[in-house]
């Protein structure tokens, strides 16, 4: 081996985030104006979260967080809203065995607090207070639809 292939073989594991961007972005207010008015109870807000990630090259990836949601209920819906905010990443001697991991926790895990932030914006922007999504456990959701997928059931935009 020579010196070139030491350093490559024991150089550290690297994640870079290359670009970082809105997808898709939707936020709809079909009651307005009556729904800015004050309400009587909090509205019951339903949020889900996806992740689709897809190989572009031998060391990158584009990973697409999904988060959608709402608030009130069916006949009385105050706000909707949907974003797909993705990111364009390389892995670095990563394992490959590893990959799959790396890509599904980490790099969501990296493009949330910037997708919680249009979220909020978006809502408030919309006449209503900012809604603040609690951090997500990637890793949890990670093991939950493997679960899901060795139990027979598909998992859900994952790929």
């Amino acid at each position: 081996m020579t010196d070139a292939n030491v350093g490559q073989a024991h150089a550290a594991p690297a994640l870079n985030c290359m670009v970082q961007y809105c997808k898709d972005l939707s936020f709809e207010n079909p009651n307005a104006p009556n729904s800015l008015r004050p309400q009587e109870t909090a509205p019951n807000i339903n949020v889900q979260v996806n992740v689709n990630a897809k190989q572009l090259a031998e060391q990158e990836f584009e990973v697409e967080l999904l988060i959608e949601g709402s608030a009130g209920e069916e006949s009385n819906i105050l706000f909707k809203f949907e974003l797909t905010y993705s990111g364009v990443f390389r892995l670095m001697n990563i394992p490959p065995e590893q990959n799959h991991l790396v890509v599904m926790i980490e790099c969501p895990r990296l493009l949330f607090p910037f997708a919680r932030q249009i979220i909020a914006d978006s809502i408030r922007n919309g006449g209503f207070p900012p809604l603040y999504l609690d951090p997500i456990d990637f890793a949890t959701l990670y093991a939950q639809r493997m679960q899901q997928a060795q139990g027979g059931l598909q998992p859900t935009h994952l790929s």
